[in-house]
Parts: structure tokens; C-alpha cells; sequence
């Protein structure tokens, strides 16, 4: 089995790791920007409404998160939403892309928990389903839950008991490395796919996602597991891949370059790629703790700081994630 098709069933197969509901921060396998704070999500609704008064985005828009767990962020967003304007949750939609059925029930659950009957949240299970003149898709960790073939010197692996081996001919992927100078590493399979589909959904939008990876490819493998906050490299000798299957997160790093190449290769127009520290402050992370210290105790302001500071921290998440920005007009 090619190991796209092997990490395919590994998160998204009948049994996959990402086919039931699994808890992301300290419960879980690891953290994510939305489990450490709330102001990630804010940050987000203040470029939503700043996209509104350029005139980029409708006040009937369609605000979707793609993959979006739990549904936290999406919930972030609209607490933040209504914070600062909140006629907006009259006219704005809600929605999210959410493949999984039993995932799509959690989320409507606690979206009645957190809203009741204020907002009305859309469900769909591929972009393609969506029917709207103008929208704003946000995705957070998507691009490193794509299936990646594994690339050493001129072959691709496949995984035969619990082993990959490098010894299948891919002349697309002998093209991909080449034109990104790379010998070895990961190469992302369906990005294309996803940004054509992206492409044909709606007929003006911006879509910004955060990740973790450089605009330039890695020259080394950096796929691995996560259990437990501990992270095991795929090829560590201590782990056992058929053990572990389906009950680990499994990812790598994304060659962003890859991912803008492929929007770009659809008419998209890339308009930002930075990172989460100058994403984040630049739409406003910092006014919204000013505001936060003004109107709240300093208990919870040091509380809100202190988990902020984490998203924006340079040796923390700062500078190790990134945030990338298309439109489509």
C-alpha cells in the first residue's frame, strides 16, 4: 500500500484517527492555536470586520471553518463578533465543512450549548455543497492532515508490515521534487484537487489558514506522531506502526510553497503569507487585550495574557506557525 493510502485510513478510514471525536490541549494529543486561547478566534472576527468595511466581504457573507473539530474556533469568532458588532450575527451566515457525521453532531450540539437558538449553524460536508455569493473560509491545521507520499531519492514509500520501503516509481513525484529541490521528504497529495474545488464554491472569497511548516520545502523528513504530547518520528525504531495506527495524530510539516502554487493554479490570488505573530498583530491581537485590561480584572487579564502570549511568543508558536491568505473576486 502507497503511504498516502496507508495515512489516508489512518486519520480519515472507517476507523480513523479523525473519524471520532478526540480532545485537542491538555487531554488530548496535543495543543492547537484555538485550545490556547480565545483571542486566536477574536483576532479572526476583527479581519472579518475590517474585510467588511473595505467592502471585500457582504454583510450577508458566508463565515465558514473548514475542519473544524470541536467547533471552538468557529464559536470564538462569533462570541467575538457579537462583542464588537453584534447586529452582525443578524445578517452574517455560520457554517462548516466537516466531512465526518458524528463529528457535525458533536458540533451542532455545542453550538445549542454555547448560542441556543442565536445562531443558526449550516453544515456541509464538502465545499462543493455550499451555496453562497460571498464568504470567508478560515481552516486551522488542514493542510497537514493531507495524505503525503514519503519521497528518498527518486522513489516513493509504501508500507509493507509495518515498514515503509522506498522502491515505487512516481515520475510526478520525481517532478514535484525536482522542481522544489528536494531528495527526499513529503509530498502532499490533494491539494490541487482541494484548491480546484475551493475555486468553483463560491464566486468571491478569502480563505486564510494557519499551519505549521516554511514557504520553502524541507530537505528532510519531518513526519511524525503525536500521543500524549510526546511526538515519536515515523521512522523512530521504538514505535511500531501498526500499533499505533488510527490511534495517533499523524502529520508533518507544510511546504508552503506547494500549498500557494496550487490556489494560485486556479486563478487565487495569494495576498498574505506570514507568520502567526504577524498575522495575529496585525489584526489586532493587542487592541483586544487593551480592551481586556480595561474592562476586566487584572486576574483575568493576566490569565488571557499569559495564554496569548503563547500564540505569539516567537520561540512558542509565533514563528513555527504561519498563516497564508487567499481571494477569489
Amino acid at each position: 500500500m502507497l503511504f498516502s493510502e496507508y495515512m489516508h485510513e489512518w486519520l480519515y478510514g472507517e476507523h480513523g484517527y479523525y473519524g471520532s471525536y478526540h480532545p485537542i490541549g491538555k487531554k488530548g494529543d496535543f495543543y492547537t492555536a484555538v485550545s490556547t486561547s480565545k483571542f486566536f478566534g477574536g483576532s479572526i472576527a476583527q479581519h472579518i470586520i475590517k474585510r467588511m468595511d473595505e467592502g471585500f466581504l457582504s454583510s450577508d457573507a458566508l463565515v465558514c471553518e473548514i475542519g473544524a473539530h470541536h467547533g471552538y474556533l468557529l464559536a470564538d469568532i462569533i462570541e467575538f463578533l457579537h462583542t464588537l458588532r453584534p447586529q452582525l450575527l443578524q445578517t452574517l451566515r455560520f457554517g462548516i465543512i466537516e466531512r465526518f457525521d458524528a463529528l457535525q453532531e458533536q458540533q451542532k450540539s455545542y453550538f445549542e450549548e454555547s448560542f441556543g437558538d442565536a445562531v443558526k449553524l449550516e453544515h456541509y460536508h464538502d465545499v462543493s455543497e455550499i451555496d453562497a455569493s460571498c464568504a470567508f473560509f478560515i481552516a486551522n491545521e488542514i493542510f497537514d492532515a493531507f495524505s503525503c507520499e514519503l519521497f528518498y531519492k527518486d522513489k516513493i514509500g509504501r508500507v509493507q508490515e509495518g515498514k515503509v520501503l522506498f522502491d515505487v516509481d512516481s515520475p510526478q513525484c520525481r517532478e514535484h521534487a525536482l522542481k522544489h529541490k528536494k531528495d527526499r521528504g513529503e509530498i502532499a497529495v490533494g491539494y490541487e484537487s482541494f484548491a480546484q474545488s475551493m475555486a468553483q464554491s463560491v464566486a468571491k472569497f478569502e480563505f486564510m489558514s494557519f499551519d505549521y511548516g516554511e514557504l520553502d520545502a524541507r530537505s528532510d523528513f519531518s513526519i511524525r506522531v503525536y500521543q500524549e504530547h510526546k511526538v515519536y518520528a515515523l521512522f523512530d525504531e521504538s514505535i511500531e506502526l501498526d500499533k499505533i495506527f488510527a490511534t495517533t495524530d499523524i502529520t508533518y510539516d507544510v511546504n508552503f510553497a506547494h500549498v500557494r502554487e496550487a490556489f494560485e493554479a486556479q486563478g487565487l490570488k495569494c495576498v498574505q503569507y506570514s507568520t502567526q505573530l504577524v498575522a495575529l498583530v496585525e489584526m489586532g491581537i493587542l487592541d483586544l487585550l487593551a480592551t481586556l485590561k480595561e474592562k476586566a480584572s487584572d486576574e483575568i487579564y493576566i490569565q488571557e495574557l499569559e495564554k496569548a502570549k503563547i500564540l505569539i511568543t516567537p520561540s512558542l508558536m509565533g514563528e513555527r506557525f504561519k498563516m497564508i491568505r487567499f481571494v477569489q473576486e
